[in-house]
Formats: C-alpha cells, sequence, structure tokens
C-alpha cells in the first residue's frame, strides 16, 4: 500500500466526514457541557450540604446521607441512570431523559465531592472552631466565614478531579435517548459506516472540554493558595 497517496485521502475524508457532521456534533457538544455544567452546581450544593450533616453527626439523618454516599461510590453510574430512567416509573415516578440524566449525574458526583468536602472541613484545626466560638459568632457563622473558605483551599484540586471526571461520565446519558457528543457521534456513524474517524473526532472534543476546565483548575487553585502565601 502506498501511504503518501493513502495518509492525505484518510486525512481528507476524515475532515469530510467532520464537516458534513458538525451541526450535530456542536449540538451534542452543548448538550454535554450542559449536563455538566447542571449537575456541577447542583452536585457542588448538594455534597456540600451532605458533607456538613455528617461533620454535625446529625442522629437518624446522618446515617442516611452516609448510606446515600456508599450507595452511589459503591454502584455503577450506568446502573444508576438505569433505576432512574427506566426503574422509577414502575413506582409511580417518571422523568424526561434530560431530568433523569442531570438527576443521575448530579446524585452521583455530589456523593464524592461529599466526601471530599468533608475530610477538608474535618483537617481544619479545631482551635479555628473555638477562636470563632469565643468571638461570639454561632456555629454555623464559624462555618461558612472560616472554616469553608479554609476548606475549598484545600479540597480544590479533589473537586476539580470529580468534576472534569463528570465531563466523560455525561457520555453514559446516551443510553437514555439524549443526543449528547457519544449519541450525536453514534448517530453520524449510522448514517457514514465511518466509526474510527468519528469516534476519534469526539474523543478530541471530551479531551479539549477536560483541558479546559483542568486550566480553570490550576487558576482557582492559585487564586486560592495567593491568600495563604500572604
Amino acid at each position: 500500500m502506498d501511504l503518501s497517496s493513502f495518509v492525505p485521502a484518510m486525512f481528507t475524508n476524515w475532515l469530510g466526514l467532520v464537516e458534513s457532521g458538525w451541526p450535530l456534533l456542536v449540538q451534542g457538544t452543548l448538550y454535554t457541557l450542559m449536563f455538566a455544567s447542571v449537575s456541577m452546581v447542583l452536585g457542588l450544593a448538594l455534597g456540600f450540604i451532605t458533607a456538613v450533616i455528617r461533620v454535625v453527626n446529625i442522629p437518624l439523618i446522618a446515617p442516611l446521607f452516609a448510606v446515600y454516599v456508599s450507595a452511589m461510590r459503591g454502584t455503577p453510574l450506568l446502573v444508576q441512570i438505569f433505576v432512574i430512567y427506566y426503574g422509577l416509573p414502575s413506582l409511580g415516578v417518571e422523568f424526561s431523559p434530560v431530568t433523569a440524566g442531570i438527576l443521575a449525574l448530579t446524585l452521583n458526583v455530589a456523593a464524592y465531592l461529599s466526601e471530599s468536602m468533608r475530610g477538608a472541613i474535618l483537617g481544619i484545626d479545631k482551635g479555628q472552631w473555638e477562636s470563632g466560638i469565643s468571638m461570639g459568632l454561632t456555629w454555623f457563622q464559624v462555618l461558612w466565614r472560616i472554616i469553608t473558605p479554609q476548606a475549598l483551599r484545600l479540597a480544590v484540586p479533589s473537586l476539580s478531579n470529580s468534576l472534569i471526571s463528570l465531563i466523560k461520565d455525561t457520555s453514559l446519558v446516551s443510553v437514555i435517548t439524549v443526543t449528547e457528543l457519544m449519541l450525536a457521534t453514534k448517530e453520524l456513524i449510522a448514517e457514514t459506516f465511518q466509526p474510527l474517524p468519528l469516534y476519534l473526532t469526539a474523543a478530541a472534543i471530551y479531551w479539549i472540554l477536560s483541558s479546559l476546565f483542568e486550566r480553570v483548575q490550576r487558576f482557582l487553585e492559585k487564586r486560592l493558595t495567593e491568600p495563604m502565601k500572604r
């Protein structure tokens, strides 16, 4: 085989496929970003609440949240998506594909984020709590004004890794007919019968998105650690 002619022809074919399927790929990428962004915000909120409840160790409630965290971390995300979208309707609870996807991603990532934040909160010296209380602050004021900012600095690397993984996990919602990037790619493959270039294109898009979030992670780490160096 003459590689000198095969390679240019292969890339020309690849570019033609990507160009013709670009609108669908862009739509899929936007869905991926939407799933990731919404799940990130909701997951951070739920993760923080879960971490605080477990740190305070509220009777009855804290054990329930501990079971939730264990269940989310101990079962595959794909199974969780199936349970929410295909399983809950048998109990009379039904969600649209988009809502089910966001709910599954949020519940999953919140479990991981809560452990990162709980560890960071517990890592703050107890003297910080005692100093805040002695200044007349309530427990929750100490948590919000003194402990949380310091805990976030400690937890940023772990939180960022979980959020970057969330970008890749969005590909699993394709199993419930949501046209995010992976399903958009599969639809193009079904039309063109060219899996290799299209799967590589999807992989490149996921890589670019993850790289952008890694830059955001480094920026946040730098901004949050600067006050500690002063």
